[in-house]
């Protein structure tokens, strides 16, 4: 196998998240500490590195193996994200061999483990990856394989270690809560001259009016679909009219094959459409948030189905949109004159279900509240909010949803606006609370991982000995 290859791949879907996301803020708890290893790193470097040959073995965990080649690869690819100065090849080791002591346990304690969500994972970012890149043929190129099952064959295997470690780690977290107490105990070692500035931040809430797909449109899609099932209960291959008629790019290219289990993330009419069939039957046209499908039963596995699918949208007219836009700005205009408050148009008319009962508040994905760090906002809504005050509404923005590229509308506005500040105990507990969680996660898994290394089979070799890891991995 080409390591380099299997590698580039490994960064793309492992190396940002998983090696960059602890945050210490006690210097004595911190997992790499770099002061007394910076000699023998930069030594292992320029001498012993550059001497390693290509396909050697570095370490090994388990029943998990670490090529040379796997970390060096890594390197290079963190080198060229920016990582240069915060990064180095004892890191790289380190973060491979805990993601393989955690993969390793996580297949010797039998922790449920869907496969099936990893094939489905796998089907989505090779989906991903063919739009960004524009096809398969370029996809393949770009990642220097020969073949579509190779590559995702290795995507395959990349995932599964990924989501075993995934599993593993969420065993060992599960039961760890913070109190109140704790928190405050947290923030108060914190010196006061060291505790973190917390950035501008802003709450955002926002009305969406999507243009309405009139009867006549949904009914000539729901035909559409109609036929499609009649020339395949007469003999057509349901794969081939997904290849020539699917609006799903993700699987439209496969025949519309998708592969799933019951605990897989499909929306509700999708699965129950699934999981009612049996195999060669083809479903009537129903409908879900993405547009309107018909679906086939290929196989049933266990609780796995191989489903074909064919997804058509309904054509939004122009009138439509108009119309939806025309709705919008009269809103807008209401709450500029005081007519109705922005929460109030929201729960009455937004088309937003998520938002829609909260008044069109924004929750942070990241935090689970309604606050957002203006520095680490998405781009998009950044432009939309920065400089509006606080009260404002925004005039009336065009967006697009990704899947569909269907077009609708929305006003935003800012509920609430706050300075960059030296973080308080009281207004941010909630970010406060959440470090001192994660850095009890941190300590629970140091603790794991100090204890399965005693007693799991673990190899280093060459100049990977001398990296001075801040457990003690050689018991071997």
């Amino acid at each position: 196998m080409n390591n380099f290859k299997t590698l580039y791949l490994s960064s793309l879907l492992l190396i940002s998240p998983f090696i960059f996301s602890q945050v210490t803020v006690d210097e004595s708890d911190n997992l790499l500490n770099k002061v007394n290893q910076k000699e023998k790193i930069d030594s292992v470097k320029s001498n012993a590195i550059d001497r390693m040959k290509i396909d050697g073995v570095a370490g090994v965990v388990g029943d998990f193996l670490i090529l040379e080649s796997d970390i060096k690869k890594l390197f290079q690819d963190a080198k060229s994200q920016g990582y240069e100065e915060n990064i180095d090849y004892c890191d790289l080791a380190e973060r491979l061999m805990e993601n393989k002591l955690l993969a390793h346990h996580a297949i010797q304690d039998s922790l449920p483990f869907n496969i099936g969500r990893v094939s489905a994972y796998t089907e989505q970012q090779m989906g991903a990856l063919v739009q960004r890149t524009g096809s398969m043929q370029k996809l393949l190129d770009f990642y220097n394989y020969d073949t579509e099952e190779e590559m995702r064959a290795e995507l395959q295997r990349i995932n599964r270690e990924k989501m075993l470690a995934d599993e593993m780690q969420g065993s060992i977290v599960d039961g760890v809560e913070i109190t109140p107490e704790e928190t405050r105990t947290f923030f108060e070692s914190i010196p006061e001259d060291e505790r973190p500035l917390i950035g501008n931040e802003v709450e955002i809430a926002q009305i969406v009016i999507e243009p309405k797909v009139g009867e006549e449109e949904e009914q000539a899609v729901i035909d559409k679909l109609n036929a499609y099932r009649d020339e395949v209960l007469n003999g057509a291959s349901f794969a081939t009219k997904a290849i020539l008629y699917s609006e799903d790019l993700g699987s439209r290219r496969k025949g519309g094959k998708i592969t799933l289990s019951r605990e897989d993330p499909y929306v509700k009419e999708f699965k129950e459409a699934a999981f009612s069939l049996r195999e060669g039957e083809v479903s009537r046209p129903f409908k879900t948030e993405f547009g309107y499908h018909i679906l086939t039963v290929d196989k049933i596995r266990g609780q796995q189905v191989d489903v074909r699918h064919i997804l058509l949208y309904p054509e939004v007219t122009k009138e439509a949109v108009e119309k939806a836009k025309e709705e919008i700005k009269s809103i807008r205009q209401k709450i500029i004159d005081g007519e109705v408050s922005f929460a109030a148009a929201a729960r009455e008319a937004s088309d937003e279900k998520e938002t829609r009962e909260s008044g069109g508040q924004l929750i942070n994905s990241a935090t689970g509240d309604t606050k957002f760090e203006l520095s680490k906002i998405d781009p998009s809504i950044y432009d939309q909010v920065v400089n509006l005050k606080e009260g404002e509404v925004s005039r009336v923005l065009t967006d697009s949803k990704p899947r569909t590229s269907e077009v609708f509308f929305k006003i935003i506005t800012v509920t609430n606006k706050t300075e960059e500040h030296v973080a308080d105990f009281a207004k941010d507990y909630t970010k406060i609370r959440e470090l001192a969680l994660r850095q009890k996660q941190t300590k629970a898994i140091d603790q794991w991982k100090k204890e399965k290394a005693a007693e799991t089979y673990i190899k280093l070799n060459g100049a990977y000995k001398s990296c001075d890891f801040a457990e003690d991995w050689l018991n071997n």
